[in-house]
């Protein structure tokens, strides 16, 4: 990773309206709109461009918001289609050349691209009915396109949306956690992104009378994306998996409400909040 610069425009002066996003050394540009003022601004030139879009719906019960993917040349019939009939997003963010060198077809890579890697991810619901293919292009234009898709994935975490981030794989492996008990065991680390669960961890299935809702519906959607799957009495990850916090890790891991900071110990028993106490004390 390389350091990069970022310069958001807010054309209306209100932190919550459009926001047109530009980074160093692109030719990209990204809008952040909110649907509220789509009416308003789709007048704006960044909307007659060809362009990829994620459509973005709040997190009602569990952790996972839902998205929409798509592309248009323009955008902005799409959007307006969209606007008519999707209910679910209360938000949206288009990416488009400034220079107008992206087509039809680069945007249809591009589509197709993040739609798998969200599926890979699993941060989120998909709304997308089909999986798009990838187009035929020339080994230079899938060159371009992947290194278009590059610099749209370093910025979509910084509008806050996470649902194309994979788990950064942890420096040294001697630095996990882990936790146990009703004949299960986890292992994680911290990440910049959350707290990660290692693939083959398991968890409990039985969850415990006082569970919070919003940790039943949670462990049901990990469930329904195949995130856990049943394996020989108990949950198993069957990848790597980012959660918001170590609390919200170790509470779907034991099926009840639990403290992060306490459950998650190193190999000399540690706990978390121990380690943090001790790093912040050594320095």
């Amino acid at each position: 990773m390389r350091p990069f610069s970022l310069k958001i425009f807010l054309p209306d002066g209100i932190p919550d309206g459009v926001k047109i996003i530009e980074k160093s050394n692109w030719s990209g540009c990204g809008v952040v709109f909110p649907r509220s003022l789509f009416p308003d601004r789709k007048q704006r030139e960044e909307f007659t461009r060809t362009g990829v879009y994620v459509l973005v719906g709040p997190v009602e019960k569990g952790d996972l918001p839902t998205i929409y993917i798509g592309e248009g040349d323009p955008v902005k019939p799409r959007l307006e289609q969209h606007y008519a009939k999707k209910d679910f997003w209360t938000w949206g963010v288009f990416f488009s050349a400034k220079d107008g060198t992206l087509n039809k077809a680069h945007v249809q890579h591009l589509e197709a691209r993040l739609v798998q890697i969200a599926g890979e991810a699993k941060r989120a619901t998909l709304d997308n009915g089909n999986k798009p293919q990838l187009p035929a292009l020339s080994e230079p234009e899938k060159a371009d396109a992947e290194s278009f898709l590059v610099d749209m994935l370093s910025i979509f975490p910084l509008i806050g949306l996470t649902s194309f981030e994979k788990p950064a794989v942890t420096a040294n492996p001697k630095n996990n956690l882990k936790m146990g008990g009703k004949g299960i065991k986890a292992e994680g680390h911290e990440s910049p992104q959350g707290f990660v669960v290692l693939k083959g961890s398991r968890a409990v299935i039985q969850e415990t009378a006082s569970i919070h809702a919003y940790m039943k519906t949670l462990r049901a959607e990990l469930k329904a994306n195949g995130v856990l799957a049943e394996q020989d009495g108990s949950y198993i990850f069957t990848q790597d998996y980012v959660f918001n916090s170590p609390s919200t890790a170790a509470g779907v891991v034991l099926g009840r409400a639990a403290n992060g900071r306490t459950e998650w110990k190193d190999a000399n028993n540690r706990t978390l909040k121990e380690i943090q106490e001790q790093q912040v004390e050594g320095n």
